[in-house]
């Protein structure tokens, strides 16, 4: 339980800040002296357990259990108090000064519980803990050793089999054929899978290849329907249109005369492959597909005459030279004295590519002692000899165990992700800050310690990284499903997450009663928790009870502790229904479903304010409600709204919101009093600028800013290092204000936003520019050099038919990895090969071209559609 303890006192910590916000003193009768007290404790005991979490003993074990109990009551008390004295309008003296006493009384409680738990750890002697049982304190290794998060698709082993199964799937027979690779979890089936999709001969010899994940939990609409929409064949809003039966015709009529190559990951019935085949047509082009499985059964019948590639474990050279690549990022070891210690660790991983990976994770990130690798030998020797199947999570578990135990409750929380779900950077870091898991260490905000934390699990090869931004930045992570497994296991023993602090709201939950509040699926009824009302007296607010689904229910265990309140009505002229939310919540985030009926409207009472914790406020999709509530919101750090954004009204408290950092918004018209209330705003994205007494230059702290639909006004702020615009009519000769102004800026995206056939960039511009996107419909001549973009490493040109070339000289940007055509002219396509040519000429090998998602060489011609 001491990971839970350190995850409830974190979550604590940012709990007794935010009853302490300025913003809230002349709202709250609290004993500031007293919380302060109590928050003093609270951090002593974070210390204590991140000194300690390596060398629990079962007292201190027991120890932890109670301070998280305690600590999940002092969120209790607190929120019970702070959510009715926010409530209560009273001017009536008497009554503060009662609701001062019993707040005081039930904190004064708390501590003495702390108080006598904290005096129990310290009379435990770390004497008592058996050495033999725990690894030796190690610091972290950050020198040049540790290999790049990066490189995560290591071929060690297997390069004979991955040149063997592109030669099987480039074999001349015409008729579609199906490949299955099979062997155990964890053993680098989905690895080889990979290097062969993205392989240059795979990518050259298929006009189309497309990756379908299918796990035990699979819906072939929602995977067609995913493909088809984020390959624009189809509109999001016509999805709940189309059934299954029209979404396969689409599919097929996608797959029809072309040459394609089908990836189905993770196999495990052969109704699986019956309910996906009907939308692959057999076009006797050599098309096939690919096909990864844990199960011989499922193999054998599906690969033509029986064929299929079986995955063998490792040989012990293999798993020597694996686990060398993972921890040192070289071949060999260059601690000759560690070497006989590293090739038998490497050897008891059982041969399995997982295992080695994830304690070359291990070992790279710890100092390279004797002692250490001595105690992970034994471990993992330990664990091969039991002589039970669970060998390779044991193995993996040595890893989790050995995590700094801030890291813990961040892995651990992948559970919540479905089954090789492809998760959001971006989304991760939110969820892990809103539910409070980290904490400001040395200057960082949150968002950095979250981004850091996140690079450390990918160092490590807890996590995989499935995508990278454009600018070199983590996109989407996911994690393996054997390693998953262990959070499962981890997360129950621990208890971790008892409390849900993120919400998604479906608005078909507004709709049926039959859907868990929690997740949106489908719950019986007898699945029931009872709500408990919030407030006091005349200004109690009644809510009724809900459902909730059998996982949730076992999941978040204090469902039935939390105090709800009506903040979502969804009405017509004749029915309402109502959304409760519980207090505690940090995340609330509506999304749009097809059941919406566009005659209902959305309503937020004033009682969102009641959401006292809250830090992401997301209702992207909505538009027709009012908001001035965010201005009593102190902890708000992400807003997201499609209406327009809310002004200060008069006699409003004057609150500053601080933490607010990202702002999504329909329409924004920018006041002095706006600005003035979000002096720290790094992000804006804009649907509609409206004219106000201020410019967003006034944002000084701006770091992304993204702008649709036409603007004149180019005065940005120097801070940007992101800029998007879309449709905004500029001249291209104006570009130089946007060039020469703004001396920080990385990433430029121009979405259709200038207007004119010529761009003719000036010296002494964008010298900071790392990436440029531009999507134009108009620009014919681009007069660019590489001395106009000096620092460029990606560039990407988009729909722009009347483009005549990319200007030669652009190759010679030394820092240059990559430039990307999508539907360019023809012209355009062959000055990209003439680049490649121009570079391999002189010695440049490392520049990519891609020509729509296909690599080019020099030897390739792009002809018009008449000519060929």
């Amino acid at each position: 339980m001491a990971v839970a303890a350190y995850a409830s006192l974190v979550s604590l910590t940012d709990v007794l800040d935010n009853v302490q916000h300025p913003a809230r003193r002349h709202r709250l009768h609290l004993d500031k002296e007293q919380i302060q007290s109590l928050h003093q404790k609270v951090v002593f005991l974070q210390h204590f357990l991140e000194l300690h979490s390596q060398r629990i003993s079962p007292e201190m074990e027991d120890l932890a259990r109670e301070l998280a109990v305690a600590a999940d009551e002092a969120d209790d008390i607190i929120d019970f108090h702070m959510v009715n004295q926010l409530l209560e309008r009273s001017q009536d003296k008497d009554h503060h000064m009662a609701a001062l006493s019993s707040f005081r009384q039930d904190i004064d409680k708390i501590i003495k519980k702390i108080d006598s738990i904290t005096e129990k750890l310290m009379m435990v002697k770390e004497e008592r803990v058996d050495i033999q049982e725990h690894p030796p304190i190690v610091s972290a290794s950050m020198g040049s050793n540790a290999p790049s998060s990066r490189d995560k698709n290591t071929m060690v082993g297997f390069d004979e089999r991955l040149l063997q199964v592109v030669d099987e799937l480039t074999r001349d027979e015409y008729d579609l054929r199906i490949l299955p690779i099979v062997g155990m979890g964890g053993i680098g089936k989905t690895t080889l899978a990979q290097n062969v999709f993205d392989h240059p001969y795979i990518i050259n010899r298929f006009d189309i290849r497309i990756w379908f994940t299918i796990s035990q939990q699979y819906s072939v609409r929602e995977d067609l329907l995913k493909y088809l929409i984020n390959d624009k064949k189809i509109q999001a809003s016509a999805a709940d249109e189309l059934d299954l039966t029209k979404l396969g015709e689409c599919f097929h009529k996608l797959l029809f005369g072309k040459r394609y190559l089908i990836v189905l990951d993770d196999l495990w019935s052969i109704k699986a492959w019956e309910d996906f085949k009907m939308s692959f047509p057999d076009n006797s082009n050599r098309s096939r597909i690919l096909v990864t499985t844990r199960l011989l059964d499922v193999a054998r019948p599906l690969g033509f005459d029986n064929h299929y590639f079986t995955m063998t474990i490792l040989d012990n050279d293999q798993s020597w030279n694996l686990l060398c690549q993972k921890t040192f990022a070289r071949k060999s070891c260059p601690y000759p004295e560690l070497e006989e210690i590293g090739r038998n660790i490497a050897r008891c991983c059982y041969g399995l590519p997982l295992a080695i990976v994830v304690i070359g994770g291990l070992l790279a990130k710890s100092n390279h002692t004797r002692e250490y690798w001595e105690f992970v030998a034994k471990n993992v020797t330990s664990f091969v000899n039991s002589g039970d199947d669970d060998h390779c999570l044991k193995i993996l578990s040595l890893s989790y165990n050995s995590l700094p135990i801030y890291l813990k409750p961040c892995f651990l929380y992948m559970r919540v992700f479905p089954e090789d779900d492809w998760i959001e950077a971006s989304k991760l870091i939110e969820l892990w800050i809103s539910e409070g898991f980290l904490k400001l260490l040395g200057g960082k905000s949150m968002k950095e310690a979250a981004k850091e934390c996140l690079k450390d699990l990918a160092d490590r090869n807890l996590i995989f990284i499935r995508k990278w931004t454009r600018s070199g930045k983590i996109k989407e992570c996911g994690i393996h499903d054997i390693l998953r497994e262990l959070c499962f296991r981890e997360s129950k023993r621990e208890n971790l997450i008892r409390v849900p602090k993120a919400h998604k709201i479906p608005l078909s939950i507004l709709n049926d009663g039959d859907v868990c509040f929690q997740c949106g699926h489908w719950v019986n009824r007898h699945n029931k928790i009872h709500l408990q009302e919030v407030g006091v007296g005349s200004q109690s607010i009644m809510v009724a009870s809900t459902l909730v689904c059998e996982a949730c229910n076992n999941m978040y265990q204090n469902l039935n502790k939390l105090r709800w309140v009506k903040v979502f009505k969804l009405g017509n002229d004749e029915s309402h229904v109502t959304c409760p939310l519980h207090t505690k919540l940090s995340y609330v985030k509506v999304e749009l479903s097809g059941w919406f009926e566009e005659n209902r409207t959305l309503i937020i009472p004033g009682t969102i304010s009641l959401l006292w914790n809250l830090q992401i406020l997301d209702l992207s999709y909505l538009q027709t409600v009012s908001l001035s509530e965010i201005w009593e919101m102190p902890k708000l750090r992400h807003f997201h709204f499609g209406g327009r954004f809310p002004d200060v009204l008069k006699g409003q408290d004057f609150t500053i919101l601080k933490n607010l950092s990202t702002i999504k918004i329909g329409e924004f018209c920018c006041s002095k009093e706006v600005v003035k209330r979000i002096p720290n705003l790094r992000k804006l994205r804009v649907g509609m600028w409206l004219p106000g007494d201020c410019s967003v230059a006034q944002f000084n702290k701006l770091e992304s800013l993204s702008l649709c639909c036409g603007t004149s006004d180019l005065d940005f702020p120097t801070s940007l290092k992101k800029l998007s615009l879309w449709d905004c009519e500029i001249p291209w000769e104006k570009m130089t204000i946007i060039g020469s102004s703004l001396p920080n800026l990385e990433v430029l995206k121009l979405n259709n936003a200038c207007v004119g056939p010529e761009w003719s960039p000036n010296d002494g511009e964008f010298l900071q520019l790392k990436v440029l996107v531009i999507w134009s419909e108009e620009l014919e001549h681009w007069g660019a050099e590489d001395i106009h973009f000096p620092n460029l490493h990606g560039l990407y040109l988009e729909l722009m038919d009347e483009l005549k070339e990319i200007p030669l000289s652009i190759g010679d940007i030394y820092t240059l990895q990559s430039i990307h055509l999508l539907g360019c002219s023809v012209s355009a396509m062959n000055s990209a090969v003439q680049i490649v040519k121009d570079q391999k000429e002189k010695g440049n090998e490392n520049l990519q071209v891609y020509v729509d998602w296909k690599q080019v060489d020099e030897e390739q011609v792009f002809l018009d559609s008449d000519e060929e």
